[in-house]
């Protein structure tokens, strides 16, 4: 199945940077022609191109929620994002609203979409490295989205490799 894994963020912007270092960290464990990682620092009708001919999509970003800890992962579906139906300009597009217009437009988005959201804590300062808490969580968010590939794996054909930390074929 082609799968893009999308790791989303500002690359110094402290904490906003953690989808593109679980991104990062994912390139040096996959070896498939099936799986694209990406890193980029796009939002709203930009992220479109990137999904388009796809059939499947794990996007990995920065998430700020009421009571959440720093460093804590969320598995979410874009189901469980609220649309909102109405936009000031182009580039307030929200994700949800985002799919929504490449839906109605015949894009050919991935059928199957998963993001893992990473509470992060500091996002308004200029930074190139994440919070310790935030950090903390690259590794278990990479290993969350290898299993979410090994999962679906039985069912895909060819088989994708998973490398070991040191790069060698697993």
């Amino acid at each position: 199945m082609k799968t893009i894994i999308l790791g989303l963020g500002n690359p110094v912007r402290a904490d906003d940077s953690i989808g593109l270092c679980v991104a990062h960290a994912l390139t040096k464990r996959l070896n498939s022609p099936e799986i694209t990682v990406t890193e980029a620092s796009v939002s709203g009708l930009d992220i479109l191109d990137l999904l388009v001919g796809y059939e499947r999509a794990i996007i990995i970003d920065a998430i700020q929620t009421k009571g959440g800890q720093p460093g804590q992962i969320y598995r979410l579906e874009p189901g469980t994002f609220v649309a909102t139906r109405h936009s000031v300009n182009p580039h307030s597009v929200d994700f949800t609203m985002a799919l929504e217009l490449g839906k109605r437009l015949g894009l050919a988005l991935p059928g199957e979409m998963v993001i893992f959201g990473i509470e992060v804590a500091e996002v308004n300062s200029f930074s190139e490295e994440c919070t310790p808490q935030v950090a903390a969580a690259i590794p278990v968010c990479v290993e969350m989205v290898l299993q979410e590939l090994v999962a679906r794996g039985a069912e895909d054909s060819p088989p994708f490799s998973l490398l070991t930390k040191n790069g060698q074929e697993n």
